[in-house]
């Protein structure tokens, strides 16, 4: 039998490896987070002289946008993010609908013109018709909405602006067309910073009480020891994802959005939910082999679930491959954040998790050795 519990201080050593860079780089700033988080106006464009980000960055940066940020996408798109910019168009008062007159009087004209539809209209053109001396041809009144009209209705066909008139962000589109040629828009939208900073707080609150009511049932179903191996090797896992996009962040700018914290939620419990089965097994071991040391229950346990583990991590891994490569890029992020979560969890369910209990187990064990030696002397 293959004893992968002598080997605990090579899987230790190897998870510091994987963990501590990320640490590192998150300390050196290297999580760009989006304007989900941080506020302020994104859009995506592709200008007809094709200027790099450098180019744009220095235009903007000369034109007053301090806070600006210019990245090349791989399909020839620049993404460009500002501090927030006013998108919305000013306040225009809403244009009267022009009647058509149903008779020469004049007061027919007002009660017209004084409705707000045009059922209420043909209604008051109606009574004023039928108050007024009659006519010595008895021809019907025309009506507003069956009346032909030379020109057609303001609101009958809109025609949509490309660009907002009269707002901070179509004046700065102009003056980038005009520097860099005609360009084509992809996207745009922005986000205020009390929005951001709501979503900030929001995801760290989940986050935490998803830990708190894991260790807590953990505690209550296993023990004490099992919950805090449980949640040492959960924060092993967040851990190395969020440091893996805080090396990729500060090398290739790479930014996590609001679907990256769903994403650390879903590897929270895929992490619990491998970690309760090496934990089951351990149990029910403990009952069958009473008597035999921790350390071979525990590995015995590993070795009659890591196939279950594998197979089922491997199913995962396979479909968040094929999204990672194929799938959209608006969901590239939360792919990346679930395939390396889900990685790094069948691995510390397997490799961390249980081998924390037998440390704890053995250390333990010294412990109270130590303590009858002291009291025998």
């Amino acid at each position: 039998m293959y004893d992968l519990v002598s080997k605990r201080n090579w899987f230790f050593a190897l998870s510091a490896l994987l963990t501590i860079p990320g640490v590192i780089f998150i300390l050196l700033g290297g999580l760009k987070p989006s304007i989900d988080f941080t506020g302020g106006t994104e859009w995506e464009v592709r200008y007809a002289s094709e200027p790099s980000a450098a180019e744009v960055e220095a235009f903007l940066i000369d034109a007053g946008y301090e806070d600006v940020v210019v990245t090349e996408l791989p399909d020839g798109y620049l993404r460009i993010r500002t501090e927030p910019i006013d998108l919305a168009p000013p306040p225009t008062p809403a244009p009267a609908t022009p009647t058509p007159a149903a008779s020469g009087s004049a007061s027919a004209s007002a009660d017209a013109s004084a409705e707000p539809s045009a059922d209420a209209s043909a209604s008051a053109e109606a009574s004023a018709g039928a108050s007024a001396e009659p006519s010595p041809s008895p021809s019907p009144t025309p009506s507003a909405t069956s009346s032909p009209s030379a020109t057609p209705s303001p609101t009958a066909s809109p025609t949509p602006a490309p660009v907002v008139e009269g707002t901070e962000f179509a004046e700065l589109q102009e003056q980038l067309v005009e520097e860099f040629g005609e360009g084509t828009p992809r996207s745009v939208r922005t986000v205020g910073p009390i929005i951001g900073a709501d979503l900030i707080r929001s995801s760290a609150i989940l986050i935490i009480i998803g830990e708190l009511f894991i260790l807590g049932y953990l505690w209550f179903r296993f023990g004490f020891r099992f919950g805090t191996a449980a949640i040492i090797a959960l924060l092993h896992d967040v851990v190395l994802v969020v440091g893996t996009f805080a090396i990729l962040g500060y090398f290739l700018n790479l930014e996590f959005d609001a679907l990256f914290v769903t994403a650390l939620l879903t590897i929270i419990g895929f992490s619990v939910h491998d970690t309760i089965v090496v934990f089951d097994r351990i149990r029910e071991n403990r009952v069958r082999h009473a008597g035999e040391p921790f350390g071979a229950i525990v590995n015995h346990s590993i070795l009659q679930t890591v196939g279950r583990s594998i197979i089922t991590s491997l199913t995962v891994i396979v479909t968040l491959g094929a999204l990672l490569l194929l799938g959209p890029p608006t969901i590239r992020t939360f792919t990346l954040a679930l395939l390396l979560g889900v990685v790094s969890g069948t691995y510390s369910s397997i490799f961390n998790a249980a081998q924390i209990l037998v440390a704890w187990e053995d250390w333990a064990q010294k412990r109270r050795e130590r303590q009858r030696q002291a009291a025998r002397a």
